[in-house]
């Protein structure tokens, strides 16, 4: 049986819903910025939380991480971490995208040391991604990141990993054990034969108990694989046996089509099941892309809403304007908007004026001509040549109205 929506007036202040099931966070608090002015009420009426697994919770700089705290968002610079100008360049594109946490590279004792200088230059949480070197990761820590992304296993022995933890500990920042399946112990793949969920689960609990064997929990987990079953099995698999918070990915996914896809499906089945308390979409691509197809995500399983929601007709034989050029246009016009708004544009009377109305905004085609709709009223009829400007437009005029 579906839980009852609740209203506005049914939640305290701390976001906490009245007749909320305590096991599942409310959809306010589990992500503050959510259901408060200027975003609108249908949006939240709309909203049907999907249970979170509830996990520990861990800080990477000022973002929370686990149970209770919206998934959040994540990218990898692909700059070279010693180029301080071209790093903070692409971070704050990351950050105007949606980008709450970025991992930097760290494959050398320069790239180490420019951390802090990146460190000064913004307030975005930082991770190093260290591979191999104890020595990195005490530098790293030094200059002051947020996280560490190592394996314990990989950077020597236990007095080198001891050294890492009591650093960590010093900063209070949080470890990453990031295991892969292109990557895992020489001893588990002649056990398994191949990179298994169940291999890649072991992975991750063998370098766990080195970290827990120096009283160390400040702890999240991914685990990844390129194939998206073995990477959605792993995931399953952990999630069964630990509470600790997991980065979830598909790893080395593809280009842009491909790896949105790849990423789409894996994060989706994840996300649908409450697995994962912050996510990378790993494409190869700029970076930014990345932090658009995980808003994407997010936004189709109604986790989290940020920027427009278009809703286009696929075209056919009826369809007498340019609805593809036209719906191309929108979007590009509208990736400024970070107000979570429904924009429909469609192209014919079948679908259209019904799918316009629904939306916050929309325009139903005509022969060259095209409806405009807002809040479910026909405001005014238009030439297919004024459609675009005029629907920017007045996407702008309601982002306007609801900040005032």
């Amino acid at each position: 049986m579906k839980p009852r929506v609740p209203t506005l007036s049914e939640h305290t202040d701390n976001g906490e819903c009245e007749h909320q099931d305590r096991r599942t966070p409310c959809v306010r608090a589990a992500d503050p910025s959510f259901g408060q002015d200027p975003v609108p009420f249908h949006f939240f009426q709309i909203m049907n939380p999907i249970p979170r697994k509830k996990t520990r919770q861990i800080s990477v700089g000022s973002v929370k991480i686990g149970w209770g705290a919206p998934v959040a968002v994540q990218s990898m610079c692909n700059t070279d971490t010693r180029d301080g100008s071209a790093t903070l360049d692409q971070i704050g594109r990351l950050e105007a995208a949606g980008c709450e946490i970025v991992r930097l590279a760290v494959p050398d004792e320069d790239a180490a040391k420019a951390l802090g200088r990146i460190r000064k230059s913004t307030k975005m949480p930082l991770i190093a991604d260290i591979h191999f070197s104890h020595t990195l990761a005490l530098e790293a820590v030094k200059q002051g990141v947020d996280g560490l992304r190592i394996n314990p296993g990989n950077i020597g022995g236990r007095e080198k990993v001891s050294e890492v933890v009591r650093a960590c500990k010093d900063k209070g920042i949080p470890i990453r054990i990031g295991v892969n399946a292109g990557s895992l112990e020489k001893h588990l793949l002649e056990k398994y034969g191949h990179p298994t969920p169940e291999a890649i689960v072991e992975s991750a609990f063998g370098h766990i108990r080195i970290l827990e064997d120096l009283d160390y929990r400040e702890i999240k987990v991914s685990l990844k694989a390129s194939d998206v079953l073995t990477t959605v099995e792993a995931y399953r698999l952990f999630s069964k046996r630990s509470d600790y918070p997991l980065h979830i990915g598909i790893s080395e996914a593809g280009t842009l089509l491909s790896g949105t896809i790849k990423s789409a499906v894996g994060l989706g089945i994840l996300l649908s099941e409450g697995i994962g308390d912050t996510m990378r979409v790993s494409l190869t691509a700029d970076p930014v892309e990345e932090v658009r197809v995980a808003y994407g995500i997010l936004k189709s399983l109604r986790i989290r809403q940020r920027g427009v929601n278009i809703i286009s007709c696929p075209t056919c034989g009826r369809t007498e304007i340019d609805i593809i050029g036209l719906a191309e246009t929108v979007e590009r016009r509208l990736g400024h908007i970070t107000e979570p708004l429904t924009v429909a544009v469609m192209g014919c009377v079948v679908n259209g004026p019904g799918e316009a109305r629904e939306a916050d905004i929309g325009i139903a085609g005509g022969r060259g001509t095209g409806l405009l709709f807002r809040h479910g009223e026909i405001v005014k009829k238009f030439d297919e040549k004024e459609l675009a400007d005029v629907l920017v437009k007045e996407v702008e005029k309601i982002v306007k109205e609801r900040k005032k």
